[in-house]
């Protein structure tokens, strides 16, 4: 099992969402630069229609040791702000969705202690519009938006790390971190919240 201060070396990482009867999986991993899989880094799971206003991810799939967790500060806030803790509680650095900018592209805001705000927002405009007919369009909201999708989170005009969606009807995200300051565990907190939280 790979450790905080050997993740915080690694510049790449593999998200997978696995899908089962009433549950949704997250997977994470190292990667290497040429997409193959590393050691397993977090994992978590949750039912489907539970509130997503706090995920736990833990450091083995058995789910008995709490890696990091990120939870809303209010349930009702269409742009909440997620605190993101260790697993003794103490705080890592924290997340938002900025929801009047989100109408036309997601855009969401990181803060680490000592660093500031990192924004990030989609890649690609025509794919974030097309997201949105689709999730409106009458029966074709049930089927899941197969096109890849990307998101760079930038300071000023530098891009500290990136999230790539992986073309399929299975969301697979690599993730490439640019800045070596950045925790990883806040990167990942965000990059799981990507997929956790995008329809909301």
């Amino acid at each position: 099992m790979i450790g905080v201060d050997g993740l915080q070396t690694s510049d790449r990482l593999l998200i997978r969402q696995r899908l089962r009867p009433m549950v949704n999986q997250y997977e994470v991993r190292t990667a290497a630069h040429d997409g193959s899989e590393g050691e397993l880094v977090a994992f978590a799971q949750q039912k489907r229609l539970a509130f997503k206003e706090e995920v736990t991810l833990y450091s083995d799939t058995g789910k008995q040791r709490p890696f990091l967790r990120f939870k809303a500060r209010s349930r009702i806030d269409l742009g909440a702000t997620y605190d993101v803790t260790d697993h003794t509680g103490a705080t890592i650095g924290l997340f938002r969705k900025d929801f009047k900018k989100s109408l036309l592209s997601s855009t969401w805001h990181v803060e680490q202690p000592g660093l500031g705000t990192v924004t990030g927002t989609e890649r690609n405009r025509f794919v974030a519009i097309l997201r949105r007919v689709w999730g409106i369009v009458p029966f074709v909201e049930a089927i899941p938006f197969a096109w890849p999708y990307h998101f760079d989170f930038t300071a000023g005009d530098q891009v500290v790390f990136s999230v790539d969606k992986k073309f399929g009807f299975r969301d697979r995200y690599m993730v490439s971190i640019a800045d070596p300051r950045l925790d990883r565990r806040l990167v990942i907190a965000q990059a799981v919240a990507l997929d956790a939280l995008q329809s909301r």
